[in-house]
């Protein structure tokens, strides 16, 4: 069972955000997931030069580092996307979206960086997680 979360879209004074949630309240297990870039099991750059397969690879490990931990997509409170040119936004978004309940979306963070851990890839993405306290894990 997920832990009970709230998501504020906009608290009052605040503008809406495009496609967040300024605030997520929860109670529960913290789950921390480094930040996740489109590294297949072997270590080798998925979708290089292609945003969305990129995405799609990044996606994938942030639910399998979930799924260890008695999590899913639901569970997120706060994602920060780290990218190397912002163009690649609309493309995260994206593939964020058929992940995520678009009435239950997490706060979220997007910085644009200078580069990142390997000059093929484009995209980074760390999550936090809250889940009711005595869910199991698979670790």
């Amino acid at each position: 069972m997920s832990s009970p979360l709230t998501h504020i879209a906009a608290p009052e004074g605040l503008a809406p955000g495009n496609g967040y949630s300024h605030l997520v309240i929860g109670e529960g297990r913290l789950v921390a997931i480094s930040g996740q870039v489109a590294l297949d099991a072997h270590g080798e750059v998925v979708g290089e030069g292609d945003p969305e397969a990129q995405a799609e690879q990044v996606f994938s490990n942030l639910r399998r580092c979930l799924e260890e931990a008695g999590a899913g997509f639901a569970d997120v409170v706060k994602f920060t996307f780290f990218v190397t040119d912002l163009s690649v936004m609309p493309a995260l978004r994206a593939v964020r979206d058929r992940h995520l309940d678009p009435g239950r979306l997490p706060a979220c963070s997007a910085v644009q960086v200078a580069g990142l851990v390997r000059p093929e890839l484009l995209i980074e993405v760390e999550a936090f997680a809250v889940t009711a306290p005595d869910r199991p894990t698979t670790g």
